[in-house]
């Protein structure tokens, strides 16, 4: 049983505090779904999550060690997709997965394309393909090689509804096999027994 967890956290840009004195906690199996208004700091508490953004005071836990003393560590044990979707133009969707899977040893480059619905796309170049195509190939890099916890930033931007279900059932099964996932969205998602962390609240 894993436990991710933030204490007391204070988020700062520039000058503006974005939130601060928010705790959350999360399990195996567990979601927690971040909402707010535009600003309250969805995307710069999971950049926090991340490791990718130091708090300004608080920590952040996995098993009860502060994240922050191995963010090598960290980083392998999670994936994170944010508002860009990072497709790299010259290679094609099954290079560009297999670029992604090469970081962490290898991975199941055309079970991940099945999963999102775009197996015919593999050998087109990034640069060809649409909004809604290029988010797909960037949530396959979260099933093509296995990690505990998902961040997930506003996943079903560009998705049409027959990828969001497809989506909806991958998060299912990750929950199942004992993994976590932080969503922040806009939209009303298919998910069973989750956590909901309003930010205004933190504000």
């Amino acid at each position: 049983m894993n436990d991710f967890s933030g204490k007391n956290l204070v988020c700062v840009r520039g000058e503006r505090t974005v939130f601060q004195g928010l705790d959350f906690k999360l399990e195996s199996g567990g979601a927690l779904v971040l909402v707010g208004a535009n600003g309250s700091g969805k995307s710069s508490l999971l950049r926090l999550m991340a490791g990718l953004l130091p708090p300004a005071e608080g920590t952040i836990t996995w098993n009860g060690e502060d994240t922050t003393e191995d963010p090598e560590s960290h980083g392998g044990r999670l994936h994170y997709v944010g508002h860009l979707d990072a497709v790299k133009p010259v290679l094609d969707v099954a290079e560009n997965l297999a670029f992604w899977a090469g970081l962490r040893s290898g991975g199941a480059v055309m079970a991940a394309l099945e999963a999102f619905g775009i197996s015919h796309l593999a050998d087109v170049p990034g640069r060809f393909l649409s909004a809604g195509q290029k988010r797909r190939v960037s949530l396959a890099r979260i099933v093509v090689r296995p990690a505990p916890l998902w961040l997930l930033d506003e996943p079903t931007t560009a998705l049409d509804k027959a990828t969001i279900k497809r989506l909806e059932g991958t998060i299912a099964r990750h929950r199942d096999g004992g993994g976590m996932v932080v969503i922040s969205t806009h939209s009303d998602m298919g998910l069973d027994a989750f956590q909901m962390l309003d930010l205004g609240d933190f504000s």
